[in-house]
Parts: C-alpha cells; structure tokens; sequence
C-alpha cells in the first residue's frame, strides 16, 4: 500500500517529510492517517541522523485541510468522539515533544486539524499565495477544534485573535496570519522550501531562527492577569450571544475550553476539549451543519458533461446595484469588466457602488489600498459595445421586464463573439421566454446572484431548454471564480429560492393585515432562527420590486400565488421599505428604528380595542414555513433542483435558512410531512383555499419524507455563522 508520508534526508541530518494522502486530492487527518503518522514518528524516533525537520505537502495548493468531515459525520457516539479526540490530541503531543526542531512549510490550505498540527510545530512559515488561508472552520461544523487548537491558538497568539480566529470559522491570508503571530513568516512561494530549510537548520545549530515581535502586553494578558483575560472572554459570550443567541451552542464551549486552559493548565484544557467535542459532535446542529457542509462542496463539483471556458473578461448590461456589485465581485477575482450603461451617470452610479464595496473590503482587512485601486482599474464603464467582441461572457442585469431584456439580449448577441456565453441576471422571468429573441439559445443561461451580490454566498446556475453543456459548465465555473456556491437549477419561475420565498412573505402580509403586529411576527421567525423577519425583509427587497415579482409568479401560479393587495397599493406610493425610509419599518440614514406605527391607520387596518388576533410564535412560524414546504414538493417534483438536499443548501445560502435546522427540507422532515399536510388541508377550509396541500407533498407524506424516513429529533434554533445577510432576489 502507498504510505501517505515520505521521508528525504539531506547530507547534514535535515529531514523533509512530505505528506501526499494516496487517492485524495487533498490532504487530510483520518483515523487510518493518524495511525499511520503515529508509527511514522515512531520511525523517526529510532533514527539518529536527523536534526531538523520540515513537514511539506504533497498537494499543489493544499498543506492539510482539516480532519475527513465524512469520518466526523459518521460518528455515532460520545465515546467514538472522545476517542478520536484523545487520538488526536496524543499524535500531535509527540510532534511538540520531538527533540527536533520542526517547521511547518505551508503553501495553500491549513484549516482544522490541519492547523492544529502546524501549531504543534516549533515554526510555520507559509507562502504568500493567494490560495494560502489558514483558519479553524470547526464552529461552523457545529464542534470546536479539538486535537488542541484551542490551547496552541490561546498560547501563541493574542487572546482576541485566538477567539476571532476560532469563534468566527473565518480563514486569513499568510500575511495576516505573520501579523497576528499564527505564523513566523510569509514569503514568497518559491522561496517557501529553502526558507524553511534555512530556519530549521538554523534552529538546529541553537540560533535564533526567527524574529519575534509579539505584543507583550497581550502576552501579559493571558497569563499574568485573570481579570483581564476574563474581561475578554465576558466580551466574547456578548458577541456570541447578540449574533445567535443560544443556538449554537459550540461557541461557548470553545469559550470555556481557552478559559478552563489559561486559567487551570494545559492538561485540564486539553480535557476539556475532548468532553466538549464528545458532547456537541452528535447533536442536531452538528449533524446538519456537517451535512451542509458536504452539500456545499457537493456543490462546487463541476458537471458531469460539458467543457467550461475560464472567463477572464466579463461584460456587465445594467449599472445599477446588481450589475455595480456583479462588476465588485469579478473584480475582485481578477476578472476584467466592462460595465455598459445607457447613460454616464447610471455608468458614474455603477462605479461608485463597486468602489464603495471595495472600500469597505479594505476597512474590513481584505484588501489594501493597493488592492482597491488594482481592482478598480479592471472595471471600465461604456456606452456602446466597444470591446464587447472580445469578451468571454456577459449577464445581463437590467430591469425586471421580459421585453426590455429580450431586446438588449439580442443587441448585446450580435456585438460579441460566437463563443461568448451570454447569461441573465433575472430573479423570477423564465429562462427560455428571454431565449426566443435569441439566434443561438445553446449559449444561454441564468446566473442569478442575490442581493447584496457581495455578501450572499449563492448563485443559481440556470439551466433553459436549450443551454448547451458546455455554456452550464462556463457559469457554473464563473461563479465559483467569483467565490460563490453555485446551485444547478431547471428552469421555470422564480427558479427555486425566490419561487419559494414569495408563498412566505406573501403570508406574513397575510397575517400582518389579520391584525398580527410587525414586531410579534417577525420576532416569531427571527426567533425560530432566521436572520431577519418577513416584514423587515419586505423592506429590504423592496416593496415595489417584491410586488413586482409577485406578480410574475401569479401570472405563473395564479391559483396559490397572488401578492396581498396592499402590495399593490404600497408599491405605487412613497413608502417602499428601506431606500424610501420607510416601509412595514421606519428607518433613519438607511437604519432601521422600529415598527412604523402609522401604517395600519394609512391602509385602513386599525384594529379596535380587544380585536388583535392572539398567535403563538409556533402558529405563526407554521403559517409562513408550511406553505414554502408545499411549493418545494412541487417544484421538486418538477426537477427545479435535482435533489432535496440542493434545495435546502440553496436556502441557506439564498435567503439565510437557519444551517442548525438543515434546511427547510430537514426541518419539514423533522416536524413530519403528514403533520404539515393535516395542517394545511385544515387551513384551506377554515382560512382560504390557497393552502390546499398539493399532490406532490401528499406523496412526500406517503414516502417517508424528502430525505426518506428519519427520526424525528428536537433541534435547538439559530443564525448562520458569518456575516450573511438575508436578501434574496
């Protein structure tokens, strides 16, 4: 059998250990792995010609990315996790009691366990590729590192960006990380191996190899003064608290797990992690973030069929916010832009909103000012078509007008070459109706990115009758270039996320016009674990464009999807959510102040005394959440996605579905099926007939579920980890 670990030894006792996993495009720590690796450095201690070591990957652009998530998934127990803790824990103990002086050469990704082994390392250097991130991702699989990542990360760097580091799941660059002390160095990747050869070398003969500067005070911190470390911990809880309250409850065992450490010792810290990853590894949260976890890189997968073509130019129709953001994002990745307008000032418009994102990038650390001027000279704004001949794609993102878009298309298809994929930007028209206006249907698609295009992670890959393989296979490329998740959908309206969302906002008006106050019901769903209620995110769509948009998907379903009609009656006046400054809220400089209380009195809804309606939060949360579950069983029965499992991830990503609960699909499943059809057939009787239960659920019910039979499991509730917001459209 291949060994997943070499040894070269050079003529002066260096030893370079290359971990090169056999069958595996990356690298990663497995029960077998970690067997293999133990009886490896027992090889090691037997020899008596080294003097140093440098641990190298084998992979291009990965060191080790973490422990087998399917291992982790398919732990049934307490005890099996504590075990493969403690396994973990004790391997990489050896490691920091070598004799030797170790180095950690990183080129590309060092996640979870992987990390953790670096930081068992006496030094880390890593190159300064953009491929190189370094981070701990276990809190947004529902667990918390547990081979000693959180000791090492507490002891070796400042105690906020040990937290940060952990309690985000966020990966940094190799330069952020030779800031915050994670690692000594960053250099340049071809110099990565002889650097790194040179500071063990060096180590090895009792010379200072590498030059700390680390802040003493934050040192001081950690290890001298209890009521400063626990000033900071008390801060952290807060932080966890307001972003998801008690939902996730991983966070603040990784908390705890640096406090118990500092303040009792290694040993103890070490103990902790181990019972805390025993407790949290089978409960619910895991097991659906984990599950998530796999779908998403399920997701990055390319088709089965067809020939992608690398998009190094984009061309962008509509300067607007869609199109200002598309145009930031592919930037961003290095894409060239053309961003085309009819008039300069929407052109002057587009810019400014993709230098205003851009700036905020900088603010937030992820570009430098170089980085925001570099990326600003790749997008160049026009009139015309000049240069169109020359690009690899265009999407179309101009107004929500099937005429409007068919006649541009066919413009914009006559101006470039015959290889160029064109695609729409369409949140709810079909796909095919915009492929009429065109003579070469085959090199056409959706890609339907959501609002705001920077911070929502999906995009909907949208396959029309007649889009060729080869153009799928180009979008679903171009959106994982720009970074997002991309979800292969059937055509039809409103695809699937915003097919789905439009049957539950329409309910919440619903509901607000039986007399249901703003605050009651957008507490109940944003308590259920959604990041923000249906009336708030009325407001931020827009109430003009959500009308809109109903009414294309009435036009389509007009049996179950009419939009209320003080939709209407808003839409056509002053009063159309946030970019109005007022909606279903009030807001002041674009931040939300609370519930308008002059609305009700102004669409004829005040209620007298004693004739508000009293709804629990479980009654209300049913009463928008069933029937997207019945419009999913028909759209899955019409293959709009291919599979339960890519609805619930596209729900995720798309509209900020809580990932503890799974997905939609999960969580119907959890509730049961029947139990939501006796439900809705109840309602179509006492309330209205749009929520009869449609054969297709009926069938769900008969069959088990949407992800077959499951056991029925109580989940706790929460917010997505990240700074996702909850847009849609």
């Amino acid at each position: 059998m291949t060994r997943a670990f070499r040894l070269e030894v050079d003529g002066r006792g260096l030893g370079i250990v290359t971990f090169d996993l056999p069958g595996r495009k990356v690298n990663v720590w497995s029960r077998a792995v970690l067997d293999e690796f133990d009886a490896f450095l027992d090889e090691l201690g037997g020899r008596d010609d080294l003097t140093a070591l440098v641990f190298r990957s084998g992979k291009p652009d990965t060191f080790i990315a973490g422990a087998d998530v399917e291992e982790l998934a398919a732990i049934a127990s307490s005890d099996e996790a504590r075990e493969l803790s403690r396994r973990g824990q004790a391997v990489f103990q050896r490691v920091a009691d070598l004799s030797l002086p170790t180095v950690a050469a990183i080129h590309g990704a060092c996640v979870g366990g992987g990390l953790e082994f670096a930081l068992a390392c006496s030094f880390r250097l890593a190159s300064d590729a953009d491929e190189t991130r370094l981070g701990f991702p276990e809190i947004q699989l529902g667990i918390l590192p547990a081979w000693g990542g959180t000791q090492r990360a507490a002891r070796l760097l400042g105690l906020e960006d040990a937290l940060t580091l952990i309690l985000t799941g966020n990966r940094v660059s190799a330069r952020k990380a030779a800031r915050m002390g994670l690692v000594d160095r960053a250099i340049p990747r071809p110099s990565l191996e002889e650097e790194a050869a040179a500071v063990a070398r060096a180590a090895a003969r009792g010379e200072r190899a590498v030059a700390h500067d680390r802040d003493r005070f934050r040192g001081w911190l950690v290890k001298k003064n209890p009521l400063g470390r626990k000033l900071v911990l008390s801060q952290a809880v807060k932080r966890v608290e307001s972003r998801s309250g008690h939902h996730y409850p991983a966070p603040y065992k990784a908390i705890q797990a640096i406090d118990v450490g500092l303040s009792q010792g290694m040993a103890a810290g070490l103990a902790f992690e181990t019972d805390a990853v025993a407790e949290l590894a089978t409960t619910p949260a895991a097991r659906n973030l984990m599950g998530l976890y796999r779908l998403r890189e399920e997701a990055r997968r390319p088709p089965e069929s067809g020939q992608a073509r690398r998009v190094e130019s984009l061309g962008i129709l509509g300067a607007g916010v869609m199109g200002g953001g598309i145009a930031e994002v592919a930037a961003y990745a290095g894409i060239r832009v053309r961003l085309k307008d009819v008039e300069l000032t929407r052109i002057a418009d587009g810019l400014e909103h993709a230098a205003r994102i851009a700036r905020g990038a900088e603010k937030k650390g992820s570009l430098d000012r170089r980085g925001v001027r570099d990326l600003m000279h790749r997008i160049s704004g026009t009139m015309g078509y000049a240069g169109f001949g020359r690009l690899d794609a265009v999407v179309e993102a101009i107004v929500e007008d099937a005429e409007i878009k068919r006649r541009v298309l066919a413009e914009v298809e006559r101006e470039v070459a015959e290889g160029t994929v064109l695609a729409t930007n369409t949140s709810s028209l079909r796909v095919d109706d915009l492929a009429l206006a065109l003579a070469r249907p085959e090199a056409f698609g959706g890609l339907h990115f959501f609002n705001p295009v920077e911070k929502m992670p999906l995009v909907e890959v949208v396959r029309g009758a007649r889009t060729s393989e080869d153009a799928l296979a180009t979008l679903h490329r171009l959106a994982l270039d720009l970074g997002k998740t991309p979800v292969v959908v059937r055509d039809g309206p409103g695809f699937w996320v915003n097919r789905l969302l439009m049957p539950y906002l329409n309910e919440a008006v619903h509901l607000y016009v039986e007399g249901v106050s703003t605050a009651a019901l957008d507490g109940a769903l944003e308590d259920f674990g959604l990041p923000m209620g249906p009336l708030a995110l009325l407001d931020e769509i827009g109430l003009d464009i959500a009308a809109k948009v109903g009414k294309v998907m009435a036009d389509a379903f007009p049996d179950r999807m009419r939009p209320h009609a003080i939709l209407h009656r808003l839409q056509v006046t002053e009063r159309l959510g946030r970019k109005s400054g007022a909606g279903f809220y009030r807001y002041e400089g674009g931040e939300r102040k609370g519930p308008d209380e002059k609305l009700r009195g102004e669409l004829g809804l005040a209620l007298g005394e004693g004739e508000t309606p009293v709804y629990d939060d479980d009654y209300l949360v049913s009463r928008c959440l069933y029937p997207m579950v019945n419009e999913a069983a028909r759209a899955l029965s019409e293959g709009i996605v291919a599979s339960p499992g890519e609805g619930d991830l596209a729900l995720v990503l798309g509209i900020g579905w809580p990932p503890f609960r799974g997905g939609l699909l999960t969580w119907a499943d959890e509730v049961g099926p029947g139990e939501i059809v006796e439900r809705l057939t109840q309602w179509s009787t006492l309330i209205d007939p749009r929520f009869a239960p449609s054969t297709a659920l009926k069938e769900r019910a008969r069959s088990g579920g949407f992800h077959g039979a499951r056991p029925s499991v109580a989940a706790p509730a929460v917010e997505p980890a990240g700074d996702q917001a909850s847009l849609g459209f």
